[in-house]
């Protein structure tokens, strides 16, 4: 067990933490979640000692050992990556390296025959003959096959340094696990690997991550760090959201009866707790909310940006034609006879490991790229709204982000759209912030705002959730719900293609593979599993 004690933290006047109390005990997986800047990482480096807070104590139990993800990607360069993860438990890789000079001595003496009996024995006792075993699996589980073993660090690449050192937190079985978004650099696979094995860990986790779908699979609690407090709430991500929704909506409605509102949430409690049932990880989630009480729902301080895009027409018939459409880029073939139809009530996820032949299929269809041949035609009804991967050249004129968002309407006056972008979590003087300085979620909000005042029928967005916080990224997805236009996309949240999607593209060596099915569906679907074999000459696992 791990417990912070009034802890403190302040930088300059600002102040991350105060008089923070929470215990985090074995058989759960917390979720740390918070605004950017809230300071989530902090937290965890004040628990694993690496920051000493102003106030307080971390309190771990004697005896129990903690493991930490480590972020230095170059630190065991000199390394084996065997030997890389067998060093996340300390005590048995010293062990292990004594124990093997000694045997390499020449002149070996009655001291070091003793030495070496007491060194065997404390090997055996912390699973020494196993740990090469247990390092593989890990390793192999996060798709490091069994050659690259004996590679050292300087010689692999660092989406490789990555999982090594994520494998090498998870050795030994660690009582307690801290973890900073440990799903950064995995495909599909492993993450779906790394959630089973934290599902069946028994020990204490603690986790920062953006990647919702992971947080619901894994998390048992969430910790939400806001206004220097963390707030401790049973249940996974979505359980915290909607909860915390519910109870803001009731807040605000001061009519509202005391009977009605119990009635309410006890149905809502009841609701999830029997989705919850469905799932893979029933038993112990659901026990967890089967002790939920009415006074653990309460409104998050939390704010959300207002996202809802709503058309200035429908979409006719005809939608988007793509014929015959190819590119080279630098001696590089993107994009090779291309075609497809785009109908009235699609929204598209496009995956695959290609990223780069998204962009450009964005780029030309949107008409900032020529195409080498091939053509695109839109519907005469369709209106067309672009949210670009890079989007450095919206933002090239010195002008508040008031007059950079009046720009693009043209009826509302400064009134309007400092009243929108109030709802888009730019309040008062923060309305009058130069574009120039704007940090990337800053820049991605305007951008939104921007496509929200257009109306187009048809979005188009290239990776939108890359530099948005947890809280916008929910209201983006629910936006994208909740639009009734035409919508084509890609990006690397698992959760934000699965809700959205009722069709996937999937970009291959050799061509499409187009289905309409939800994410999910198409990443376990047999027949398509046999189709990708076909297209990639090997098994690939699916790239969002």
């Amino acid at each position: 067990m791990i417990t912070a004690s009034k802890i403190s933290l302040s930088y300059g006047t600002q102040v991350l933490f105060k008089d923070v109390n929470i215990k985090f005990t074995p058989g759960n997986c917390y979720g740390i979640i918070g605004a950017n800047g809230a300071g989530k990482s902090t937290f965890l480096k004040i628990l694993s000692g690496e920051i000493e807070p102003d106030t307080g104590e971390v309190i771990i139990t004697p005896g129990q050992r903690m493991a930490v993800l480590r972020q230095d990607h170059f630190a065991f360069n000199n390394y084996t990556i065997m030997d890389t993860v067998i060093m996340g438990y300390k005590k048995l890789y010293d062990i292990m390296k004594e124990r093997e000079a000694i045997y390499l001595k020449e002149d070996f003496t009655e001291e070091d025959g003793i030495r070496a009996a007491d060194l065997e024995s404390e090997f055996a006792e912390l699973g020494g003959w196993e740990a090469e075993a247990d390092a593989g699996v890990l390793l192999d589980g996060l798709g490091i096959p069994v050659p690259m073993h004996e590679k050292l660090m300087s010689d692999v690449e660092d989406s490789i340094k990555v999982r090594v050192l994520l494998a090498q937190a998870l050795f030994g079985n660690p009582d307690i696990l801290l973890l900073d978004e440990p799903t950064n650099h995995l495909d599909l696979e492993s993450i779906h690997w790394l959630e089973d094995f934290l599902m069946d860990f028994n020990n204490t986790v603690i986790v920062v991550s953006h990647d919702r779908h992971f947080l619901n699979t894994v998390c048992t609690h969430i910790a939400d760090v806001d206004f220097g407090r963390i707030q401790l709430y049973v249940g996974n991500y979505d359980f915290w959201y909607m909860s915390s929704q519910l109870a803001a909506k009731q807040q605000k409605d001061e009519k509202k009866r005391r009977e009605e509102k119990i009635a309410e949430l006890k149905e809502f409690i009841q609701r999830f707790s029997s989705n919850v049932a469905k799932a893979r990880q029933a038993t112990s989630r659901k026990k967890l909310i089967d002790k939920l009480t009415l006074d653990d729902i309460q409104p998050s301080s939390r704010r959300f940006p207002y996202v809802a895009f709503k058309p200035n027409r429908e979409c006719g018939r005809n939608i988007l034609e793509i014929k015959n459409l190819t590119k080279t880029v630098d001696g590089v073939k993107v994009l090779d006879n291309l075609n497809l139809t785009v109908n009235n009530g699609d929204k598209i996820a496009f995956v695959g490991p290609n990223h780069y032949a998204k962009t450009v299929l964005f780029e030309i269809i949107t008409g900032n790229m020529e195409a080498d041949s091939g053509e695109y035609n839109w519907g005469v009804t369709t209106s067309v709204g672009y949210f670009p991967k890079d989007n450095v050249k919206l933002f090239q004129e010195d002008m508040t982000i008031t007059e950079w968002l009046m720009q693009f309407s043209e009826d509302a006056d400064e009134t309007d759209i400092r009243s929108f972008l109030g709802r888009m979590l730019f309040t008062g003087d923060e309305a009058l912030k130069n574009t120039k300085v704007l940090s990337g979620g800053e820049k991605v909000r305007c951008v939104l705002s921007k496509l929200m005042l257009e109306g187009a029928n048809c979005l188009i967005f290239d990776e939108p959730t890359s530099h948005l916080d947890l809280e916008a990224i929910q209201s983006l997805n629910n936006g994208l719900i909740d639009f009734t236009g035409v919508c084509l996309f890609n990006s690397h949240d698992h959760q934000f293609v699965d809700s959205i999607a009722n069709r996937i593209i999937e970009f291959t060596p050799t061509g499409l593979i187009d289905r309409y099915m939800r994410f999910d569906d198409y990443i376990s679907d047999p027949a398509i599993k046999e189709l990708r074999m076909q297209k990639y000459g090997s098994k690939v696992d699916v790239a969002l």
